[in-house]
């Protein structure tokens, strides 16, 4: 795993989208090798700048129509349709371009072969990663120590994302017995002994321990785990393991002592004064742009129904300290009199009409700029609750009163991994989430974060 913009990112997936742009690229060259009869292009350096051009573009509209989510685009069919998607889409991105900037054009029939070729070469090159994927060639094997229900976490995820870039080859149980009554993939080898740890890794050629251990007191086997160290095997306690695998922290599963020393939580007051200019910046300018849509928007409310456009409601922010946020107002007036305090349902009849848009395309979040824009929240962090059902979870989840240190946001890291919560189990997930961003905040995570939003939007992934 290579560690780039505070995420963590198999080398196998990097060096993937590397090559795919090679290919993208070479699709263009190939396309001008055949229409040009001289080979002088081969030295022009502003066609070569026009083509990276076409290539990013090509590239963002992949990874915006889940080309990159090999979850969902494991099959030809599949991929073969979002390609065609997506260079539908590339093509009208870069004619309005071209439109804009004549001066980047692309001959329309060096563009068109281009395009020919990228169907053929990119579905071939994609069919050879996905078998690659499926038969796990160029995983990293691993050997898992331990038999918790961390270890079976980590276990279950490495077997559910085949992408993952991981095999584990060998399982060892904390205790001999253990070993008969575990039921694991038969690919996997159960070794009931943890003695001969270092020896085990050297005749199978693998350089990484996952340490995930029940009870670490008196069964612990530090001196086969400093032999594996010293020779150059890396060890890895098991919730740093996962939390590199998946990008959230396990709350119900980490140790208070993992918390205290591992990496992250890093404040400075040059990293929070940038965060606030950006959010300042980024408010404005939204609020400024989206002004005929908040007059429309409040139109619509108040034809539809009686009641005031704008809805207020506390939530608890940081440091615990309670405010006002603002939405524009999706159910009816006055709708939890009966309820009291509730989470939104699937298809809560609470919701009106134009609510129910308004939530889809989550523009009733908007007005919360303003909220932004004053200090109460950011643009990115966790979501904010109210505090009836924050002191009921704080009681409840582990951990869970953390992510009050950072300011609430409009969207974040929680938002566009997971999407909406309606339950205790949707709150804990959240907070694997929300813990993970606020351990390995940086600015930089926050542009990804609010691109990713964009993408989430984009597809109407999560609303309710």
């Amino acid at each position: 795993m290579l560690r780039l913009l505070k995420q963590y990112f198999s080398i196998r997936n990097i060096i993937f989208f590397i090559i795919e742009g090679f290919v993208i690229f070479g699709s263009f060259l190939l396309a001008i090798l055949i229409l040009t009869d001289s080979d002088s292009f081969l030295f022009d350096l502003f066609l070569g700048l026009r083509i990276f051009l076409a290539v990013i573009i090509c590239q963002i509209c992949l990874y915006y129509n889940d080309l990159y989510d090999f979850k969902v685009a494991s099959t030809i069919a599949e991929v073969s349709i979002r390609l065609f998607q997506s260079l539908g889409i590339t093509s009208i991105v870069l004619g309005l371009i071209y439109w804009a900037f004549p001066v980047v054009i692309i001959n329309q029939f060096v563009f068109m072969l281009s395009i020919g070729f990228l169907l053929i070469f990119v579905i071939g090159w994609r069919l050879l990663y996905i078998f690659i994927i499926n038969n796990g060639i160029f995983n990293q094997n691993i050997i898992l120590l331990g038999s918790s229900p961390l270890a079976f976490d980590i276990l279950n995820e490495i077997e559910n994302e085949p992408d993952c870039g991981y095999s584990v080859c060998f399982l060892i149980p904390d205790s001999e017995e253990e070993a008969s009554n575990i039921k694991i993939s038969s690919k996997i080898s159960i070794i009931k002994e943890k003695k001969d740890l270092c020896s085990l890794a050297k005749e199978t050629g693998i350089n990484k321990v996952v340490v995930a251990l029940k009870e670490q007191r008196g069964s612990f086997p530090t001196q086969e785990l400093i032999r594996c160290r010293t020779a150059g095997i890396e060890v890895i306690e098991g919730s740093s393991f996962y939390e590199m695998l998946t990008g959230k922290v396990l709350v119900t599963q980490i140790k208070p002592s993992w918390l205290i020393y591992s990496e992250g939580f890093r404040k400075s007051r040059f990293r929070t004064m940038v965060k606030r200019l950006e959010d300042i910046f980024i408010a404005s300018i939204m609020l400024i742009l989206l002004s005929p849509i908040f007059l429309i928007v409040s139109i619509l409310i108040k034809l539809e129904s009686k009641g005031r456009v704008l809805f207020f409601q506390d939530r608890v922010g940081q440091k615990k300290k309670e405010f006002m946020m603002h939405k524009f107002r999706s159910m009816v007036e006055n709708a939890e009199k009966m309820s009291g305090p509730v989470w939104a349902e699937t298809d809560d009849a609470r919701i009106t009409k134009v609510g129910r848009i308004l939530r889809k395309l989550r523009i009733d979040e908007l007005p919360q700029l303003w909220d932004v824009l004053i200090g109460k929240m950011s643009m990115v962090g966790p979501r904010p609750e109210r505090k009836y059902f924050t002191d009921d979870l704080e009681r409840k989840i582990p951990f869970y009163s953390e992510r009050f240190i950072v300011k609430p946001g409009i969207t974040g890291w929680a938002q566009i991994s997971y999407g909406y919560g309606a339950n205790m189990d949707d709150a804990i997930e959240k907070l694997n989430y929300d813990l993970f961003y606020i351990k390995n905040l940086s600015i930089i995570m926050d542009m990804v974060i609010i691109l990713r939003t964009i993408k989430t939007v984009l597809f109407d992934k999560g609303a309710r």
